[in-house]
């Protein structure tokens, strides 16, 4: 078996995020951690915040990464010896941790300085919005029209934009006149991998310094970089990448298409959400695609992932 695990980027956290991940004892040094960060223990957090407070850049992070460390842990003994693992945004730093190149403990310090320096550099009412229904070509003829920037490339004519909230209105506005199926806002209010965040690249790769990462990844992990679907065979050479993601755009369609060429029998999203692993269907409809969201149980994980083993 060689599982590709999916780790989302924010926007997805909701009350229930944690239900499969939070007894599990494997997890507790992670909600540990987040608790550390958060002031509050997340699993108690997510039951109680509204909306605004969850979709906080740092919260959502955070949140976000909890998740997906702690789903990691939980299932590892069921995970086989070859990953493919890739993340969306935020979680691939997540994947970072899931692949070795960071201890879990690190992860989520490193995940909240990423939060801290994309709000230095972002400015007041700047978010993201998305695009679905038109070539790429198209969707970067409007953003340079509207004063806005291509985000993240995903499957199926769906892209990610960003910039000014105003320029986002009325591109959202000529994109749905061009012919576009749907344009809307999305509630993330930082205008990630766009040229607005590039003041945050260089405190981010001295961070991601700061964080000791490894020389390469764990034995049987194929880690691959957002913004061009290679393999991160080199840690400074990836913290590199991971950095300037921030400002980059995100090649995520590459990225699932990376993931079939190098033999994945089967993509696995750690959550929260389920976005990731319906794009993944989408994209390569002959590989069994799942959400952790998808099972009532880590039990039904494992009983899933075990029909995958060789």
């Amino acid at each position: 078996m060689t599982l590709a695990l999916l780790c989302p980027g924010q926007g997805t956290q909701h009350a229930g995020m944690f239900a499969l991940t939070g007894a599990a004892p494997e997890a507790a040094p992670v909600f540990a951690a987040a608790t550390a960060l958060l002031g509050e223990d997340p699993r108690h957090l997510v039951q109680r915040a509204d909306a605004a407070t969850l979709h906080g850049n740092r919260m959502a992070q955070i949140l976000c990464g909890t998740q997906q460390l702690a789903a990691f842990l939980a299932l590892r003994g069921a995970l086989g010896g070859r990953l493919i693992l890739a993340g969306y945004s935020l979680g691939e730093v997540s994947a970072w941790g899931c692949a070795g190149l960071l201890p879990p403990e690190r992860v989520l310090p490193l995940i909240a300085r990423r939060a801290a320096v994309m709000d230095g550099a972002g400015a007041p009412g700047q978010g993201l919005a998305y695009i679905r229904g038109l070539e790429r070509q198209r969707v970067e003829a409007l953003c340079a029209e509207h004063g806005a920037a291509l985000a993240i490339v995903n499957p199926g004519l769906l892209h990610v934009v960003g910039g000014p909230d105003a320029a986002l209105a009325t591109l959202c506005d000529a994109a749905r006149a061009a012919g576009a199926l749907r344009a809307e806002p999305l509630p993330v209010h930082v205008a990630s991998h766009t040229h607005f965040l590039a003041g945050a690249v260089a405190p981010f790769r001295t961070a991601i310094g700061e964080a000791q990462p490894a020389k390469r990844p764990a034995p049987g992990c194929r880690l691959l970089s957002g913004i061009d679907a290679a393999p991160v065979l080199d840690g400074a050479q990836g913290a590199e990448k991971l950095a300037a993601q921030l400002a980059r755009t995100i090649e995520w369609a590459a990225c699932l298409q990376a993931c079939a060429e190098a033999g994945a029998s089967a993509f696995l999203e750690l959550g929260p959400g389920r976005a990731l692993g319906a794009m993944a269907a989408e994209a390569c409809p002959g590989i069994p695609a799942r959400s952790l969201e998808d099972f009532r149980s880590l039990d039904g994980v494992r009983h899933w992932l075990a029909g995958f083993a060789v």
